[in-house]
C-alpha cells in the first residue's frame, strides 16, 4: 500500500463527522491551546529581548562603558586618553568627572547625578547627540555654566531652555555668617531624552565647569572609555587599568544586575510558557486515543484490505502532526503579528484608557520593547513540532495494534 493512502486517510481523520462532535470538540481545544501558547511564547520573548536590546543601546550607550579612575583627581588626562585609545578594544576616550547634587528651581528641589564632559568628544563615546530634544551639546561652553538636564527632570522642574537653576554641592563652605551649603547658578542650554529612568535623575555639565565645581580646576577625575564590544569591557578595562596604573570600573558595577536580570527572566519565562506549550501539544495524546477507540473499525476495515501496523501507525502520526501544524502556525502567525506592533498596541490601550503603563521615572525605559528574532521563533516553532510528534506516538502504537478479529470479535 502506497505512503500517501496513510497520509490521505490521517489528514481526513482531522475533520469530524456526524457523531463525533466530542472529539471534534477536544481537537479544537488542543489545537486553540496549542496556538495560543506558541503565540504568547513569540510575544513574550520578544518583549524580553525588547528590554535587552533597549539596555545595550539606550542604558549603555548614555552610561560609560568604563572608566579610569586615577588616585587623585589629574591634570595629566590628555595623555590618559592618548594611551586609552591606544589599546586593543577601545574605540574612543574622553575626560571624564562626576558628581552628585541638588537641583532646586521656585522651591521644587530634585537630587541629579552630573557628569563633566567634553563637548566636542561625546559623540565618540555616547549617544547623548543623538538624543537632545531641545538646545545643543554645542551650547556646553567653559565658563558659562550651562547644564543639560533630562527631559523627565526638566518637566518635573518646570524648566526650560535659558531658564536659571541652582545646584546645591553636598559640601559644606565656611563663611563669617557660619557654614554653609555651596550653591551654583546654571543656565539650562539643553534637554535630552532616551525614554529611560537616566531622563530623570542624569544632567551633563562642560568638564571645566564640572572640575570648579568640585574645586579641582583643570583637572578630571578620570577618562571615559568606550570599547567596540561593551561585553569586552570588564577584561579590557582591568587589562588597561593595570597598564595605565589607574583604578577601572566598568557597566557591570552599575548596570550589570539589571542586565543579569533581564537574561535571568528571559530563561525562567521561556521555561514556563514552554511548559504551557508541552501541555497543549500533549493534548493532542487524548484527542488521538479517542480518535482510535472511535475508529476501531475503520482500522479492522483497514487491516484486512492489506494495511500493514506500520500504515496505520503513520496514519495517526500524520493526524496528529496535522493537529499540531495547524496550531503552531497559527500561533506563530499570531505571536509575530503582536511581536511587531507591541509598542503600537500598549500605545492604543494607553491612549484608549487613559493611563501609563511604564513611567520612566518609575521603570528604566518608559514604553514597551520588542524585538522579535528568527532564532528563538525556529526554536519555538521546532520545539512544538517536536511536542507534537512525540504525542502521537503512543496512541499511534495502540492504533497499529488493533487486531481486526478481536474488533470483530467485540462486535465493533
Amino acid at each position: 500500500m502506497q505512503i500517501s493512502l496513510p497520509i490521505a486517510i490521517g489528514a481526513r481523520y482531522t475533520r469530524s463527522k456526524k457523531g463525533e462532535s466530542f472529539v471534534s470538540f477536544i481537537s479544537t481545544v488542543s489545537t486553540v491551546g496549542l496556538a495560543l501558547g506558541v503565540a504568547v511564547l513569540i510575544v513574550v520573548l520578544s518583549v524580553m529581548n525588547g528590554f535587552d536590546r533597549e539596555l545595550r543601546t539606550r542604558i549603555l550607550g548614555m552610561v560609560p562603558h568604563g572608566v579610569l579612575y586615577a588616585s587623585q583627581p589629574t591634570s595629566e588626562w590628555p595623555a590618559l586618553v592618548a594611551q586609552a585609545r591606544q589599546a586593543q578594544g577601545v574605540v574612543a576616550a574622553a575626560p571624564w568627572i562626576e558628581g552628585q547634587g541638588m537641583l532646586t528651581q521656585s522651591g521644587a528641589a530634585k537630587p541629579l547625578l552630573y557628569y563633566g564632559i567634553d563637548p566636542a568628544l561625546e559623540s565618540e563615546v555616547s549617544i547623548l547627540p543623538d538624543h537632545m530634544v531641545q538646545g545643543s551639546l554645542d551650547a556646553l561652553n567653559a565658563g558659562d555654566y550651562g547644564i543639560v538636564l533630562g527631559a523627565i527632570m526638566a518637566r518635573q522642574m518646570g524648566v526650560t531652555l535659558g531658564d536659571p537653576v541652582t545646584l546645591l554641592i553636598p559640601e559644606a563652605s565656611l563663611t563669617i555668617a557660619g557654614v554653609r551649603p555651596r550653591l551654583k547658578r546654571l543656565t539650562v542650554v539643553g534637554v535630552f531624552e532616551v525614554g529611560a529612568e537616566l531622563d530623570a535623575n542624569l544632567a551633563y555639565v562642560h568638564w571645566q565647569d564640572a572640575a570648579i565645581l568640585k574645586r579641582q580646576k583643570g583637572k578630571a577625575d578620570g577618562v571615559r572609555v568606550r570599547f567596540e564590544n561593551l561585553f569586552d569591557a570588564p577584561s579590557q578595562l582591568q587589562l588597561l587599568a593595570r597598564q595605565t596604573d589607574t583604578r577601572g570600573r566598568d557597566w557591570t558595577r552599575t548596570h550589570g544586575n539589571l542586565f543579569e536580570a533581564i537574561a535571568l527572566e528571559k530563561t525562567l519565562i521561556g521555561l514556563l510558557l514552554a511548559m504551557i506549550v508541552a501541555v497543549a501539544a500533549f493534548n493532542i495524546v487524548a484527542t488521538l486515543v479517542m480518535t482510535v477507540n472511535a475508529k476501531r473499525a475503520d482500522i479492522a476495515v483497514l487491516r484486512v484490505m492489506g494495511m500493514g501496523p506500520g500504515e496505520v501507525l503513520l496514519t495517526f502520526v500524520v493526524q496528529g502532526v496535522f493537529i499540531g501544524l495547524i496550531g503552531i502556525v497559527s500561533g506563530t502567525v499570531l505571536g509575530l503579528a503582536v511581536a511587531f506592533n507591541v509598542p503600537a498596541i500598549l500605545a492604543f490601550i494607553e491612549s484608549t484608557f487613559g493611563f501609563t503603563l511604564f513611567r520612566a521615572d518609575a521603570y528604566f525605559i518608559s514604553y514597551l520593547p520588542s524585538d522579535p528574532q528568527w532564532s528563538d521563533i525556529t526554536t519555538i516553532v521546532g520545539g512544538s513540532f517536536v511536542l507534537c510528534l512525540l504525542s502521537t506516538l503512543y496512541p499511534a502504537w495502540r492504533a497499529s495494534r488493533t487486531e481486526p478479529a478481536e474488533v470483530i470479535a467485540g462486535g465493533h
